[in-house]
């Protein structure tokens, strides 16, 4: 499975991007579908996630303002972002896994990665 992660750039804090990852080369309906991210210095950490049937779970920092969504006709998962804070820096990235779930955050687990976009929130 391909993925390929594009949306990110430079906002201010309490605005919003929308990032999106397109799948290629699986069955996209067998996967459940994820963004973590990684700040300089710091460990990979999930984000979100979201299962065939759109079952969905988040960071909690990240419930309310993030929304994780996917559109299986298309192979292409979103993350809303909205009322961005500067800690929301990072390098975001989209991830696939097969056997297992919204509740893996454990990012060693994942099977396939995205190449990472950018996230810059200015104060």
């Amino acid at each position: 499975v391909q993925l390929q992660a594009f949306g990110g750039g430079l906002v201010q804090a309490g605005g919003s991007l929308r990032l999106s990852c397109a799948a290629s080369g699986g069955t996209f309906t067998l996967y459940t579908m994820g963004w973590f991210r990684q700040a300089p210095g710091k460990e990979r950490e999930f984000v979100a996630a979201i299962a065939w049937n759109n079952g969905a779970t988040y960071l909690e920092s990240a419930k309310g303002r993030f929304t994780i969504s996917r559109d299986n006709a298309r192979e292409m998962v979103y993350l809303q972002m909205n009322g961005l804070k500067p800690e929301d820096t990072a390098v975001y990235y989209c991830a696939a896994i097969k056997y297992g779930g919204v509740y893996d955050r454990e990012y060693l687990r994942w099977d396939y990665w995205g190449q990472g976009t950018l996230v810059t929130v200015s104060s």
